[in-house]
């Protein structure tokens, strides 16, 4: 719908001639110069802008555009907004990439704009909010961020007719964004994407506009379109006013106009697979020029693609993505439907599940959850800033969030997926997808989220350098372990060495990290878990050598490759190109088949695990950066290297190419073969320093093939070959859809030996209960537990909803580790499954006879019997009879489960996969004690 008022951009209707004079001939010369009219020196700034945690890494393009522009304006901080006064009292405020907003900042944003102010959004907007508070924005904006554009697209005007002041030549170009999807009143579409259906780019309302892209980031939008459309808008909303208006303030708000940022974290956005986020510092080292590292200088290549500018780990995201764009008609083939189905089903299974462990724990304590209690748990009621406490009642907006009970809350989505195929095949596509996510939010709002229900497991956290300096002394540091400790973390991979740097003062590194003044961050963490039970592993960087986004926050130069490599050149590696660092990524690594360098590390790993008594070593990095041959981007040519592969077969590998198939299979192989070496050396070598030492390594889950060909890690091997204890694959993702996906393969593999698996969750931009959500899918597979990244992204919400369901408890006993004591973590998850089935037989609406409920009880207390006397007093003997007591009740256990089987599949594939995860973890406790027969 068109607005009201037929406005242009400067052709207002002004009656008195003098006026319309004035005005014409300003907007004249300020256009000339391409400064606005309320950007002239001797003014105030009419533009606030917002910085927050989400766009802090992005603030630095920010700004150099506002620069550019010539504009002054003031800065909002998020964290200080409480009400409408604090967005302050300029006309226009601008909201750039921020996607979390709490329901006290929306309403107040509200209250804000009906005073008279105008906003400016860009990117995926409080797309990671809570459901009222999009619900909010969406009114607010004139429609909401649907889904990001995998590629890079053009933007031109739409084809029906548009704001005039939007069709200006700068305002087109190629962007990398995402679909905005309009409401239907009141908003305009002016400018589309040059895709099919022409999905908007950008919409407008009368006091609004939103730009479908992160503004002031390059791998976005150049910085021309972005100034263009930033001061088109802005002159827009300032001259569409009555000339007497136009120096007006917004009524009630705040006067202070800060223009700069306060010193804060400076937070990345992604990570590199392993990658790091930072925090920003007034530190300013001085830099000494490092030595000249020689590169080779290989043949040249005909053909090099340019690389995907996203982060290899959102690449392998995107490749397993399943998103649902409410309201959009595209069709809706026969694979995506069978995948929309099934993952209501399985959502289904997974709240189930998570109420089937509440309430077995419960009944085992002797609890009595009533209804009242029961309907207490779910998300709308533990949000600790509850919609419901504020002015609107925005919790409303949730689909039946305040009246719907369980039990009826999963018939209303069992109706709906069962309806779904019919409703594709009806072809009313929009309909479809709109019940789904519908159906989808009704169903996260079932979880129990203020019960126990976690059994013993693998609970780990990375915690990142940028965490770590912000805390700033020991005190500091036990405030984070405490909250860690809480929440039922068990085992904490504390960065000890990253881009070069140690967090600690070492003797073999050459410098600790000079964010850190004055302590000893890694002596007092190991104080600091042991006293809190948990278990502390040093978390390093193995062949990452530097990070250019760390130079940044040293003010060094961007090219600085690290301390190591500055004073030892001849360590580096390079890529077919004769660079250092890779086209499009950050990080430059050493070469692993140099001695010098195996040495180095070999040492100063040495000194990490008998110097400080950690617990675990974790690796990281140990890979060679991302390449693809196909595109002609190859990377492991250093001066080592070089050397020991001519050696081998007679040819450099500068000068052979992914063409020469048998000599281009050597040169992979043997790249591979300097990781797969290295860990083997570090297992050995460490281990015969700390015997009781649990080494862990972070990966890649890209297929075998795939990754060996593109970074050269073959992960399988180690874990074979027993080098490792556990694999912690990244398998991150922003729905549980495409996590279970990821990590589907390697949870199902063969070839881990008695490796455990531990999935990787990236807690960045995943709401809350996602987060829950991927949980209880871990909890659901035959894994042990989970690793969160990163402590930096741990939110108090999180803290709550962690503290709740798997936190620690004073009236029950320290729990095992698995890692450490896997045949006790065995015993009691066993323990726990019995509960669920003596709950399921009690309240059997099967009607079971009763001889088939007891020779089922006989078989479990076999079984059981056998896994406590293990955990009681490991021998040989004892694992031998608790495997084949396992192996014989797995054996029969569909048989006696039948009944479930016909009723709630989920359930009992559930039971089966934690009878699978007891096997794993005895096959890890007889590698790991070595027991013996007697």
């Amino acid at each position: 719908m068109k607005h009201q008022e037929n406005r242009k951009n400067i052709n207002l209707k002004i009656k008195e001639p003098r006026k319309l004079f004035i005005l014409s001939c300003e907007i004249v010369v300020f256009n000339f110069l391409s400064i606005l009219p309320v950007t002239a020196a001797t003014e105030e700034p009419v533009l606030s802008v917002v910085y927050g945690q989400e766009n802090a890494n992005q603030w630095r393009g920010i700004s150099d555009r506002l620069q550019t522009i010539g504009m002054k304006y003031c800065v909002i901080s998020l964290s200080d907004v409480k009400s409408g006064a604090d967005w302050g009292d300029r006309r226009v405020l601008f909201l750039p990439n921020v996607e979390t907003l709490t329901p006290t900042q929306a309403i107040a944003l509200e209250d804000w704009m009906s005073r008279g102010g105008r906003l400016i959004a860009s990117g995926p907007v409080g797309s990671l909010s809570s459901p009222g508070v999009r619900q909010l924005l969406r009114s607010l904006l004139g429609g909401y961020w649907g889904f990001s554009l995998s590629d890079t697209e053009q933007i031109q005007a739409a084809k029906t007719r548009i704001p005039e002041w939007t069709n200006q030549t700068g305002l087109f170009g190629k962007v990398r964004g995402g679909v905005v999807i309009p409401n239907d009143m009141g908003t305009e579409s002016p400018v589309v994407w040059n895709s099919k259906e022409n999905p908007a780019a950008v919409v407008t309302t009368e006091r609004s506009t939103f730009l479908g892209w992160r503004w002031g980031t390059d791998t976005a939008s150049p910085a021309e379109l972005d100034n263009a459309w930033l001061k088109t808008t802005i002159n827009h909303y300032l001259t569409a006013l009555a000339p007497s208006n136009r120096a007006k303030k917004i009524p009630g708000g705040s006067q202070s106009c800060s223009t700069t940022v306060a010193a804060a974290p400076l937070v990345q956005g992604s990570r590199e697979a392993e990658g790091q986020r930072g925090n920003s510092s007034s530190l300013s080292p001085s830099f000494t020029p490092p030595k000249t590292a020689t590169a080779p200088i290989p043949r040249p290549q005909p053909m090099v693609k340019p690389p995907n500018s996203q982060e290899a780990i959102d690449q392998l995201e995107q490749a397993v993505r399943l998103d649902v764009a409410p309201n959009s008609n595209e069709p809706i083939d026969r694979n995506q439907a069978i995948a929309l189905q099934q993952e209501l089903e399985n959502l289904i299974g997974r709240v189930e599940s998570a109420h089937l462990a509440v309430l077995a724990d419960a009944a085992n304590v002797g609890e009595a959850i009533s209804e009242e209690k029961q309907s207490s748990r779910h998300l709308n009621t533990y949000t600790p800033q509850s919609l419901k406490e504020q002015p609107i009642q925005l919790a409303s907006t949730k689909l039946g969030a305040l009246a719907m009970s369980n039990e009826q809350a999963l018939a209303q989505v069992r109706v709906i997926a069962k309806n779904l195929p019919q409703l594709i095949a009806q072809k009313n596509y929009a309909l479809a997808r709109q019940q789904w996510l519908a159906a989808k939010t009704t169903l996260w709002q079932q979880f129990p989220v203020d019960q126990r229900l976690a059994q013993p497991e693998i609970r780990a956290v990375w915690l990142d350098r940028g965490t770590i300096v912000r805390a700033g002394s020991k005190a500091g540091l036990a405030q984070i372990f405490d909250r860690l400790a809480q929440a039922g973390i068990n085992t904490v991979f504390f960065e000890t060495v990253n881009a070069g740097y140690t967090i600690y003062p070492s003797q073999v590194a050459k410098e600790q990290n000079p964010l850190i003044r004055g302590w000893n961050p890694l002596e007092e963490a190991v104080k600091l878990a042991h006293e809190r039970d948990m278990e502390l592993h040093a978390w390093v960087w193995t062949f990452a050598a530097g990070n250019q986004r760390h130079n940044e926050i040293l003010n060094l130069n961007p090219n600085y490759p690290g301390p190591v490599l500055a004073a030892h050149p001849d360590w580096a590696n390079y890529d077919n190109l004769g660079n250092m660092i890779p086209v499009g990524q950050t990080k430059p690594f050493f070469d692993p088949a140099n001695p010098e360098v195996r040495q180095y590390l070999l040492k100063l790993y040495e000194e990490i695990v008998t110097k400080y008594n950690v617990d675990g070593l974790q690796l990281d990095y140990i890979r060679y950066p991302f390449q693809d041959p196909s595109a002609g981007r190859t990377y492991g040519y250093g001066k080592a290297a070089r050397a020991q592969f001519q050696k081998l077969t007679g040819v450099d590998p500068v000068n052979i190419s992914p063409s020469q198939a048998d000599l281009w299979q050597k040169w992979t192989t043997f790249r591979t073969q300097q990781v797969d070496s290295f860990v083997a050396q570090v297992s050995q070598q460490l281990r015969q320093k700390q015997p009781n030492l649990i080494l862990s390594v972070a990966v890649f889950p890209l297929p075998e093939i795939e990754r060996i060909q593109k970074i050269q890690q073959n992960w399988e091997t180690w874990a074979r070959r027993g080098d490792v204890d556990l694999i912690v694959p990244m398998t991150y993702a922003l729905d549980t859809s495409r996590f279970q996906r990821l990590a589907q393969p390697w949870i199902a593999s063969k070839q881990l030996g008695a490796t455990l698996l531990v999935p990787g969750i990236r807690l960045l931009s995943l709401p809350t209960i996602g987060a829950f959500d991927q949980l209880q899918l871990v909890r659901d597979l035959p894994v042990s537990g989970y690793a969160l990244f990163a402590a930096e992204n741990f939110s108090n919400d999180l803290q709550k909803l962690f503290s709740s369901t798997q936190g620690r408890s004073q009236s029950r006993t320290s729990e095992p580790i698995p890692q450490r004591q896997p045949f006790q973590t065995a015993a009691i998850r066993y323990t726990a499954l019995q509960r669920e089935w003596k709950f399921v037989f009690q309240n059997d609406q099967l009607q079971r006879s009763a001889e088939k409920i007891s020779d089922f009880n006989n078989q479990a207390e076999v079984l059981r019997s056998a896994l406590n006397q293990l955990a009681a007093s490991p021998s040989a003997n004892k694992l031998l009879v608790a495997k084949a007591s396992l192996t014989r009740f797995q054996s029969q256990f569909r048989v006696l489960m039948s009944q479930e089987l016909k009723s709630n599949s989920y359930q009992v594939k559930v039971w089966e996969n934690r009878l699978v995860t007891i096997e794993r973890l005895l096959r890890y406790g007889e590698r790991r004690v070595q027991l013996r027969p007697l």
